[in-house]
């Protein structure tokens, strides 16, 4: 019997990135399955193994040193038949490298707004 190590010390989720991927998970059928295929695949790969798929991007204007506050541009969700990695599903999420912790903040479709929330991400780093 294989056990399944854990990628990541923890990964956690905001009230807030919840209801959102809630409303989502009813409109793409396949984001449930599609996100943990996400856990995963890209974001071992960009954290762990350092790889660079050019679809995880560090934001870095918004005056926040600690924790790493990524972007996700690519992200394949199969509901989105078509569009691929491109599919237009953002996912916004904080890395905490010495305690290896991921914390996702905000997930949203393109095609419903432009960008991330920025007053989300300052009020949670502020806690």
């Amino acid at each position: 019997m294989t056990t399944q190590r854990k990628i990541f010390n923890e990964i956690r989720e905001l009230p807030e990135f919840r209801k959102e991927f809630k409303a989502l998970s009813k409109r793409f059928k396949s984001l449930p399955e599609d996100f943990e295929t996400f856990k995963k695949s890209q974001l071992k790969a960009f954290h762990k193994l350092r790889v660079d798929n050019k679809g995880t991007v560090r934001i870095s204007n918004i005056g926040i040193d600690y924790p790493i506050i990524y972007k996700v541009k690519k992200f394949a969700c199969r509901a989105l038949k078509g569009r691929g990695a491109n599919s237009g599903i953002r996912v916004i999420y904080a890395y905490y490298p010495d305690n290896d912790i991921i914390e996702f903040i905000e997930i949203y479709f393109k095609g419903d707004k432009e960008s991330e929330n920025r007053s989300r991400i300052l009020r949670y780093c502020a806690q």
